[in-house]
């Protein structure tokens, strides 16, 4: 996944840590500015939300590596609210959502995210790169003319003859300093070459580009503590919870998954919990400091490892440039050319589509292929949050359906004259129909055993689907016992009352114990 990118690198240094966060500091702001556009808010509400939730989960957050900031996926979330409601209910219900992810770090659930399937993951990251890409083409638009400059492509004029050329000629070059600068230092990572050469190429030539300050100006102060200024009623509450919820899990979502893409290129594992209470303690801040709050970002934390940043210093030095910016280098920083950051973000994309994954799709089965193209289809239509979750829903679904087709039996006759059932599969919601076809009331004698060795009853409904069985042979005059049932199915039938141990039972169940059935309650014996 993510090829082009280093996975073991030599033990990481202070000027290649420095020189990454100053990498991802020049990429953030426009995407800052961008994502404060889509919200509906000034564009330093975006910046200062970049800084402090970078600042805070750079030196708390669960993998070293990763940057976090305003996004795009939390700010399409955020519009609806802000244009109803204003930037005040936005600040509130962004402390309301790092509440809410303090739970989640503090209830440790952030060990969920191992429940998302590789074609899950796969389906991701195509689609991050497919979105990350498109939103670059909105740079070449006539600045203003649509919607905000890096976020769409909508409605907006198409720049045509000698902007566009120079916009793609400069962008070309942004990617080939990239991919070659490295044969010619290493002392620089290659994004941050790549912006340096275009832009003392624009700046020497003269060049007519649009620049990172026809976006908007990025000057201004220090975030100021500022309290949400709404209310403190339940109607407030009634308002901002339902956004605080769907945000928080947003937030989560794409910051765990983040983590897991680092942790692969990096060789890293564990962290989610502390990444929710990071991404929590970052987010309830920012809302007292007047930002949109924000989560991990794929893309920039791609910038930072494929610059060489591995440790917490690169994050760090990321949030602090960026707050550098906005307050002494304005100026500078808004004469950076726009083509610059879209080759920037262009190399972003290689690297981060998975491309081994077009090349194994003839081997894997159907339904993982069918996943991961609704994922990136999901993804690119919707946001990322909503993909996994579809993806994740779906995945289960089938995950279910074949283990609900698995479900056999093979019988055979024992000395005395009794059939037994030797059943196959788990026994569950999905598969409590096929059990039940499995047996021969009429054909079979009067003693009948159920061996459960190969199998193992999962849920209420495997239960009632065995006093149906037991309910239909008891009509017949005949009598079901079960076999071998391992320790937590036993304590499954035992909670729900259908069965009697008797205390000379084998505790380990590690003989064929047999258990007698009648309809409502099961009696034990041998």
């Amino acid at each position: 996944m993510a090829g082009g990118f280093v996975r073991n690198r030599p033990t990481p240094q202070v000027g290649v840590e420095l020189l990454s966060g100053l990498t991802v500091a020049l990429a953030l702001v426009p995407e800052a500015v961008a994502f404060a556009f889509v919200a509906g808010v000034e564009p330093l509400v975006g910046l200062y939300a970049a800084f402090i939730v970078g600042l805070i989960t750079a030196l708390f957050g669960g993998r070293p590596g990763m940057i976090s900031g305003a996004t795009g996926a939390l700010a399409v979330v955020m519009v609806s609210l802000v244009a109803q409601h204003g930037v005040e209910y936005l600040f509130a219900t962004v402390v309301l959502m790092g509440v809410l992810q303090l739970i989640a770090g503090a209830m440790r659930w952030g060990k969920f995210i191992r429940l998302v399937p590789h074609p899950v993951m796969l389906g991701f990251v195509n689609g991050l790169a497919i979105v990350i890409f498109l939103a670059q083409l909105g740079h070449f638009q006539v600045p203003g003319s649509g919607e905000a400059a890096g976020h769409g492509v909508a409605g907006g004029d198409w720049l045509t003859g000698t902007p566009l050329w120079i916009m793609l000629g400069l962008t070309g070059l942004t990617m080939l300093v990239i991919h070659f600068g490295r044969y010619v230092t290493t002392a620089v990572p290659g994004p941050l070459l790549g912006i340096l050469v275009t832009a003392a190429i624009v700046i020497g030539l003269g060049l007519d580009t649009p620049l990172v300050g026809d976006l908007a100006s990025i000057e201004g102060g220090l975030p100021p503590f500022h309290l949400p200024q709404v209310p403190l009623t339940m109607e407030t509450l009634r308002i901002i919870l339902p956004y605080a919820v769907i945000l928080a899990a947003i937030g989560l979502i794409e910051s765990l998954l983040t983590l897991n893409l680092v942790g692969e290129m990096t060789g890293q594992r564990g962290g989610a919990s502390r990444e929710c209470l990071a991404q929590g303690a970052a987010n309830t801040v920012t809302g007292f400091f007047g930002g949109m709050g924000g989560c991990a970002m794929i893309g920039q934390s791609m910038i930072n490892v494929r610059s060489g940043g591995r440790t917490r210093l690169a994050g760090t030095a990321a949030a602090l440039f960026l707050l550098a910016f906005i307050l002494f280098a304005s100026g500078l920083i808004e004469r950076i050319p726009l083509a610059a950051l879209v080759g920037v973000m262009f190399m972003v994309v290689i690297g981060t589509f998975a491309w081994n994954s077009l090349r194994i799709v003839r081997r894997m089965p159907r339904m993982d292929v069918a996943v991961m193209i609704l994922v990136t289809v999901v993804t690119v239509v919707t946001d990322l949050a909503t993909a996994v979750v579809v993806g994740v829903i779906v995945s289960a679904l089938a995950y279910a359906w074949g283990n609900a087709t698995r479900i056999s039996a093979t019988t055979y006759r024992t000395p005395e004259g009794a059939r037994v059932y030797r059943v196959v599969g788990p026994l569950f919601f999905g598969s409590s129909d096929g059990f039940a076809e499995l047996f021969d009331v009429d054909g079979d004698p009067s003693l009948v055993i159920v061996d459960f060795e190969a199998s193992r009853v999962v849920d209420q409904s495997a239960l009632q689907a065995i006093e149906a069985v037991a309910a239909r042979y008891e009509a017949a005059g005949k009598v079901l016992q079960l076999r071998h049932l391992s320790r937590d199915c036993h304590a499954l039938l035992r909670r729900a009352g259908h069965l009697v141990v008797h205390e000379d039972d084998d505790p380990d169940y590690g003989l064929a114990v047999d258990y007698g059935v009648r309809t409502g309650i099961l009696a034990g014996g041998h």
